[in-house]
């Protein structure tokens, strides 16, 4: 991914660590040609987890800020496998789409099927009504990387409430 990434001139934004998966994407990026920019709270950076050779690091006070500045700095969101804090960072701006606070694209990278239990559970809580077709709907997958990302670069984010009346699901 973070030689698709840096060969298609796609900036990475993403925090700021020099370890696990994404700082080996972050590597690939930069040795693709890419540009990176990392957005790390002080706590990280502190604890020597920030990544010394990006094209540009921004240092925040909190895990919200650095969220926050994630999102104005991204065009898109695209996971790849991760744990909580992957789950958490997706799931928020995945939210902020539902609710109409963002229009950016939100991908799920699903190597191996990792994500498909969650799909799963999107898929059922649209199934009991829980969450609406339409904002299903809005959610990107694609096992293929470069794919995905064509995906991500043709979408255009459709006309979708978030409020439904009465008696409506």
């Amino acid at each position: 991914m973070g030689e698709l990434l840096g060969g298609r001139g796609i900036t990475l934004v993403y925090g700021g660590g020099r370890v696990g998966l994404m700082g080996v994407i972050a590597d690939a990026c930069l040795a693709a040609g890419g540009k990176v920019i990392g957005v790390i709270p002080r706590l990280l950076q502190e604890k020597e987890l920030a990544h010394r050779g990006l094209t540009e690091m921004h240092v925040v006070g909190t895990m919200h800020e650095r969220k926050a500045m994630m999102a104005d700095l991204a065009d898109g969101f695209l996971a790849l496998p991760g744990g909580f804090g992957t789950w958490d960072e997706f799931c928020e701006v995945f939210t902020w789409s539902q609710l109409g606070i963002q229009s950016k694209a939100c991908a799920l990278l699903n190597v191996e099927g990792y994500y498909d239990p969650m799909l799963a559970l999107a898929d059922r809580a649209t199934e009991e009504g829980f969450l609406r077709p339409e904002h299903r709907g809005l959610l990107l997958v694609d096992e293929d990387g470069e794919r995905l990302l064509d995906r991500m670069q043709r979408f255009e984010f459709p006309a979708v409430p978030k409020w439904v009346g009465r008696g409506e699901r």
